[in-house]
């Protein structure tokens, strides 16, 4: 038999030193080490001593390691944690908040469509045995007066946490259907009456003319395209009698002054055919604005109405002083109109802290702090069909809501 054929067993290594398991030194050299790279268990025997020849100091930096990564495994898990859970919440604060701010945006428009509702249900003949409002004395007072800017219980009620409030255009001032000698006489009065100048009143009435007339015209001390092409940003003149909007009056020059802190939208309109002011309707910033109304008469008006109807001169000559009646007159009657404006918001309602401190500063302080809603200019036809919208402004200003600011013992009336 060929000898290199012969199968021969290969020795086995000696056994470690360090360790009794022979399987553990396959592969050694017979010191106990492999190679150039002697590599000692560093598994504790029974005791939990160290096998012999590892230095402890060793063993301890290596445990020492360990924990450091431990822990700073454990502190980056902490902060995605975190930080999870925080996009998390916001994630569903979020989703809470749109869900609400859907479920307020959808009880807003109910409570819009109720009052056009409301608007429309005016047009119809009432009931049979549908009891009437009466006033204090007795007499029957016109449904169509209550549109002017209180707070209304609807035919279909709306959630008591909304306030819904329509002004009638009829308690307005129509800047359409203003003549020259009418503006003349507005312009006086906002100047100041008999103290104002007469330079100033006619520069502002010539302005206006030139905006308002069919030419492009400039009268003396006018303003026509060249002054305005000029300002900065520059634009044209309407000159037509029909304005687009209560706003326009800034564009005209010197009325952004004279007008400077009025409510337009509350004191004017550009809609309807109405030439007169019912102070059944009017808002204050309205009254405010023609001859003839102190501020306190005008909160007698107010005071007035919430009582019983203004539905002739007699009647307003017993809230009216005389010598204010004569410039009045002219300005004031009992049309109402098809043009309407309605503000529709949530209910704020003051703390009674609140409400302590506002009793200090202000006797006649207003309930209502909300200065801010949901308007909508329409014009109501008929009960058959939808009103027209013409403007809609999610955060319209609303009027002067204060009840009278007068006492009862202070009226001008008994």
């Amino acid at each position: 038999m060929d000898r290199r054929m012969v199968w021969r067993r290969k020795p086995r290594p000696a056994a470690c030193r360090l360790c009794p398991v022979r399987a553990h030194c396959r592969g050694r050299r017979a010191d106990g080490s492999r190679g150039s790279n002697p590599q000692p268990p560093t598994s504790l025997d029974p005791a939990g001593r160290p096998p012999a020849g590892i230095p402890v100091m060793k063993i301890r930096r290596q445990r020492g390691a360990v924990l450091v990564i431990v822990l700073w495994t454990a502190v980056l898990l902490t902060v995605l944690v975190t930080a999870m859970a925080s996009k998390v919440r916001l994630s569903a604060q979020a989703t809470a908040n749109n869900r609400n701010a859907g479920l307020a945006w959808a009880e807003l428009m109910g409570a819009v469509s109720h009052a056009e509702m409301e608007l429309m249900l005016e047009r119809m003949e009432l009931p049979v045995g549908e009891p009437l409002e009466l006033a204090e004395n007795g007499e029957v007072r016109t449904p169509a007066y209550r549109f002017n800017g209180r707070d209304l219980q609807l035919n279909y009620p709306v959630g008591e946490d909304m306030v819904v409030r329509i002004y009638d255009h009829a308690g307005k001032i129509n800047l359409n259907r203003i003549n020259r000698q009418d503006m003349q006489v507005l312009i006086t009065h906002w100047l100041g009456g008999l103290d104002a100048d007469p330079e100033r009143v006619q520069e502002l009435l010539v302005a206006w003319t030139d905006w308002t007339d069919l030419n492009e015209l400039e009268g003396v001390e006018g303003a026509e395209n060249e002054y305005y092409e000029n300002l900065e940003p520059g634009y044209t003149p309407r000159n037509n009698p029909e304005l687009d909007s209560v706003q326009e009056l800034l564009l005209i020059r010197g009325f952004d002054e004279v007008l400077e802190g009025v409510n337009l939208e509350a004191a004017f309109t550009v809609y309807g055919n109405g030439r007169r002011l019912n102070l059944n309707l009017a808002t204050r910033e309205a009254m405010r604005l023609v001859p003839g109304l102190s501020e306190e008469t005008i909160e007698n008006v107010i005071a007035w109405r919430d009582r019983e109807d203004i539905n002739n001169m007699a009647e307003i000559g017993e809230i009216v002083p005389f010598e204010e009646l004569q410039e009045l007159a002219p300005w004031v009657g009992t049309n109402t109109s098809n043009i309407y404006t309605l503000f529709v918001y949530p209910r704020a309602e003051l703390s009674e802290a609140e409400i302590e401190r506002l009793e200090v500063e202000d006797e006649f302080y207003n309930p209502d702090p909300v200065t801010r809603g949901y308007m909508e200019i329409l014009e109501v036809r008929g009960y058959t069909n939808p009103p027209i919208v013409y403007h809609i402004d999610p955060y319209g200003t609303l009027p002067d809501t204060a009840p009278p600011r007068v006492s009862e013992r202070d009226v001008l009336f008994r």
